[in-house]
């Protein structure tokens, strides 16, 4: 029996390959994905580990705990600490820093790297005793030496176009500064090399910013030969003062980095697995059509095999057995091509600057067991329903005739299973269209409902192959004699069309579906970015740990053009067990600013001890105008009794209550700060204008200035991610459907060998089969893209609906030039895949075919 499956494996290479190629994509991804995430995390380690090269012991200050006074705490690293710890035995050396954050302007003066900043690192460059500190070996000019002077790393300087002697623009946590750029140097910290920034500036001023004159933010040591790390920091702890600092090993701060920087980055690993999921779902169904068809056209060589002893468990095995060097060779050839996925991946997903560490490929067991786990487990699974049918052919059954009609017992079974997974999966989703609540539970619900009509269309699809192929093939009844046949060529096994469809309908389902929402979610967020905003100018921070200035907001105001300037305090505000945002504002200012609807009450009412809220978060208290709501503001210690003096529709621009702006400051976690200033001006906006706004705040980089049309630019950012993904997905889907109805389409025409050649002699030229071949692919590839087509407008209907809760100004808006461009390609792939199928037809001779047994 193993020697009768190898035979027939190697008999039928073409179709191995097609077979192998539609599971070698999905292997290829999950491989590709595994060893990228070990490759990434080898290169972590190691560039920080790199890093922390010499650091034995390092010392940084503790959390002020619960009771702490008030006020910023003065840090007790100090010179005098620093020369304590040089006396423990075991130090070696000891070198202080002083670190922080801070952006810069590259040279066209836009924020580099704004949105980053947790990789935007600044420093003091401490030299040793020969001058230089090693941490930051220079490369080219000299150290930062006195306050206005600074040095970057190279990549810092090469993404931002700058050059030593250059002026640059930075912040830190508040007004912008300017400094000259004296030297460029290196760096091994991971969180700069993973695409952050690295600023150096010297001793001096790096304490001014980011600790207190005299004072550091930690302390690194090195170990005298032969000291343990561990026995050194035990040994350092014991001088330090008690709860106010902490020794950590190099090591220690080496992993706690690569786990940062891997947590970071976490998410370029999801993309990858994305594609694979669809890849191996999609190439299952190729996988079960090419079996059971290969089954089918074997059944006279199973009843021989039976009949002369083969029992039904050798029949299976060797079915089996088939789909196990079909799942190995793929699993081989898709790792294989996973390699060069995984060298790949850190360029693609470093393409837009953030660059991820990189490495020799780390090939590790758990991605060679996963390559053969995914290649073989799906090919198996999806080979063992075949294997079943084959195994249960009675030899006599089979003996009679090549090809079976399939049954119709069975054949209504599977159309009432598939009318009740139906029924099911409809009543499931409408049920939760009217939650109008995106919860995490509500959208698993919506996706287990997906689910469940994906696999009702599926099971649906013999039964409705018949009548909506007779409704479509009217179409192509109209091209003659081969179009007729080419329909009733589709009808003839309802199931093999369904099963070839299967893969069309499962990616332009999905694509129309993803299509649909993200379509309707840019629309929403585009009129949702401005909804409420009366504003021609939003300047806001790109940090919620920074705020604008007050001479920044003088400056705006005073600014040609701006007639109203409307700051704005944002804070939280907790009431009732929930966390809300909270908008301080000035009652004058604000009605010029935002279009704010209210239900009762006034913002002409606000002052201390009195807010307005949201309609929701009104109702959802319980709370009218003039009622009393209590309510804790930012950092107060305890809930405060305010009078609520009125009630608007809810606004994106106000956020959940808006309350009195110099109350709200006070009690905000940045006192007296400002986190957005609304500015209307005389007229349109112009770009001389824009650029007098950025220059009144200093082209701070921590800030930025931005008019309605950029605010909808902004909100879209996202949707631009979910279409790449949905193409890709659109990408894998078209492949793996392609290679599926050439599989089909080969072994149709094999098995039609002398009803090709019948109809050759019967007067059929090549052009007419070609054609006929042709226009069948266009019919079963019609017939899945519709059932995909319909499958996905519903899903997005039902899923969108959720996103109302969510979106307050989302609505359901089909991109119906997407959805037709999504219908064509999946009609040319039908037709671009019957190309070699067609031209074999074509090429048989009439009396070789007819002779053909």
């Amino acid at each position: 029996m193993s020697r009768t499956t190898l035979r027939n494996l190697l008999a039928h290479k073409a179709r191995l390959a097609m077979t192998v190629l539609a599971v070698c994509l999905g292997v290829a991804f999950v491989s590709g994905t595994l060893v990228f995430a070990d490759t990434t995390a080898a290169a972590q380690r190691a560039a920080s580990s790199k890093s922390f090269a010499g650091t034995a012991v390092t010392v940084t200050e503790k959390a002020p705990g619960p009771g702490a006074q008030d006020g910023p705490p003065v840090s007790p690293l100090d010179d005098a600490l620093a020369a304590k710890l040089s006396r423990v035995p075991g130090v070696a050396a000891v070198r202080p820093s002083v670190d922080g954050l801070a952006t810069l302007n590259a040279a066209d003066g836009t924020p580099l790297r704004a949105g980053r900043a947790w990789s935007n690192l600044a420093a003091a460059y401490v030299p040793g005793a020969d001058g230089e500190d090693s941490r930051h070996p220079l490369t080219e000019g000299r150290a930062p030496a006195r306050a206005g002077e600074i040095a970057v790393d190279g990549g810092t300087a090469t993404a931002g176009g700058l050059r030593v002697g250059d002026t640059v623009t930075l912040a830190t946590d508040g007004p912008v500064m300017t400094a000259r750029l004296v030297g460029l140097v290196t760096t091994d910290d991971t969180r700069v090399t993973a695409g952050g920034t690295l600023v150096l500036f010297d001793e001096a001023t790096a304490q001014k910013l980011f600790s207190t004159p005299g004072h550091y933010t930690g302390i690194d040591l090195s170990a005298a030969p032969g000291t343990d790390a561990y026995e050194l920091a035990e040994r350092v702890t014991a001088v330090l003062p008690a709860d106010r600092a902490e020794a950590t090993t190099g090591q220690a701060q080496a992993a706690q980095q690569a786990v940062l920087v891997n947590t970071l980055t976490r998410g370029y690993q999801k993309i990858p697995m994305v594609f694979a999921g669809v890849s191996l779902v999609i190439g299952s169904f190729l996988i079960v059509n090419t079996f059971t068809m290969a089954v089918a056209r074997r059944a006279r060589e199973t009843a021989l095999l039976r009949a002369i002893g083969a029992s039904r468990r050798q029949v299976s095995r060797a079915v089996l057995l088939e789909a196990v060097v079909v799942g190995l060779a793929a699993s081989a050839a898709g790792f294989l091509l996973g390699l060069g996925i995984a060298a790949a991946l850190p360029h693609v997903l470093g393409a837009d600057g953030n660059a991820l560490p990189t490495g020799p490929l780390e090939i590790g067991p758990r991605s060679v067991a996963a390559a053969l786990g995914v290649g073989v487990g799906v090919t198996v699974l999806a080979a063992w329903l075949p294997a079943r049918r084959a195994a249960a052919t009675a030899p006599v059954e089979a003996m009679r005739t090549a090809e079976q009609p399939p049954a119709v017992q069975r054949f209504r079974l599977r159309g009432a299973v598939g009318l009740g997974l139906l029924v099911l999966s409809v009543t499931w989703l409408v049920s939760l269209s009217g939650a109008r609540d995106a919860s995490e539970e509500n959208l698993r619900d919506a996706m287990t409902g997906c689910g469940l009509l994906v696999a009702a269309l599926i099971a649906l699809a013999p039964p409705l192959a018949s009548p909506v192929i007779r409704l479509t093939g009217r179409l192509t009844g109209r091209l003659g004699v081969p179009g007729r046949l080419a329909r009733e060529n589709a009808l003839r096994d309802p199931r093999r069309t369904a099963a070839t469809a299967a893969t069309l309908l499962l990616s332009t389902g999905l694509v129309t579906g993803l299509a649909v929402i993200g379509h309707s979610t840019g629309q929403a967020l585009d009129r949702q970015a401005t909804a409420g905003l009366g504003a021609d100018y939003v300047v806001g921070t790109r940090s919620t740990m920074t705020g604008i200035d007050p001479g920044a907001v003088r400056r705006l105001a005073g600014t040609d053009g701006v007639r109203t300037a409307a700051a704005i305090t944002d804070s939280t505000l907790f009431t009732g067990g929930g966390v809300r945002e909270i908008s301080g504002v000035d009652p004058a200012t604000v009605r010029d600013t935002m279009k704010l609807d209210f239900v009762s009450g006034s913002v002409a009412e606000l002052a201390p001890g009195r807010i307005a809220l949201s309609s929701s978060l009104a109702r959802e208290r319980g709370v009218t105008t003039g009622g009393v709501l209590d309510v804790r503001l930012g950092r107060a210690g305890e809930s405060t009794r305010y009078e609520v003096v009125g009630v608007y529709k809810d606004n994106p621009v106000a956020r959940d209550a808006l309350g009195f702006r110099a109350e709200v400051a006070e009690h905000s976690f940045l006192p007296g700060s400002v986190q957005r200033v609304l500015l209307r001006t005389d007229g349109t906006g112009s770009r001389a204008l824009e650029t007098r706004l950025r220059t009144a705040v200093g082209n701070n980089p921590l800030l930025k200035v931005q008019d309605r049309d950029q605010l909808v630019r902004e909100s879209a950012g996202t949707m631009g991610d979910l279409l790449d993904v949905m193409y890709g997905m659109l990408g894998i889907g078209v492949v793996i459907s392609g290679i599926g109805i050439v599989n089909t389409l080969a072994m149709s025409v094999a098995e039609r060998t002398r009803e090709i050649g019948a109809l050759r002699a019967l007067g059929m030229d090549r052009a007419g089969v070609r054609r006929m071949i042709r226009l069948e692919a266009l019919t079963v590839a019609g017939f899945g893209t519709l059932l995909g087509l319909a499958g996905g407008l519903f899903g997005a209907w039902a899923v969108g609906s959720l996103a109302n809760g969510a979106i307050e100004e989302y609505t359901l808006v089909p991109p119906w030039g997407t959805l037709v461009l999504v219908c064509l390609l999946s009609l040319a792939v039908g037709t671009l895949a019957a190309a070699v199928p067609a031209r074999r037809a074509a090429a048989l001779s009439p009396l070789e075919a007819v002779a053909d047994v």
